[in-house]
């Protein structure tokens, strides 16, 4: 996690927190975490992946918990999915109605990069940028929906509601 995108993180928690419960996907640990903006909070985090902060290693993509939170986080995980949808749609069902989704990611011109270390792709390895309309059509149907990008250093962020 780079220091701008970890940043916005911190930030939005504070504006839209404080939250009771959150839910990461996408949670390992590969060079610094969020789960600290969120003190106080009850925090699971899921990842494909074992690793530093992992506390279930499941598919996020078709994850079911069997509770709902306060707030979903996902950083820097849509560029490396196939299918950053299925991040989405877990991220619906996992929040409650009203709670909040936290995304970042990464969008051009920043450079291929791999989610296993932050360093070159590996062989196999899917890597894709994300757009700000690829974006936007993975939260249609959320409400209070804002994205931002920074074309200097490649970085797309986005907070949306569930409805009530």
């Amino acid at each position: 996690m780079h220091i701008e995108a970890a940043a916005f993180v911190a930030i939005t928690a504070g504006r839209l927190g404080p939250f009771d419960s959150v839910l990461e996907l996408g949670g390992r640990n590969v060079n610094g975490s969020v789960r600290p903006y969120f003190a106080g909070a009850r925090y699971t985090s899921v990842d494909i992946c074992p690793g530093p902060d992992v506390d279930i290693v499941a598919d996020a993509t078709t994850y079911r918990p069997e509770e709902r939170f306060g707030a979903v986080v996902c950083c820097e995980v849509f560029e490396h999915a196939e299918e950053p949808d299925g991040f989405v749609a877990t991220a619906w069902r996992s929040l409650r109605p009203g709670g909040v989704l936290i995304l970042t990611a990464a969008c051009p011109p920043r450079p291929a990069h791999s989610a296993i270390d932050g360093g070159p792709l590996r062989a196999g390895e899917f890597y894709r940028n994300v757009a700000p309309d690829m974006m936007a059509r993975w939260l249609v149907g959320w409400k209070d929906t804002e994205i931002e990008t920074h074309d200097d250093r490649g970085d797309i962020y986005a907070t949306a509601r569930k409805p009530d």
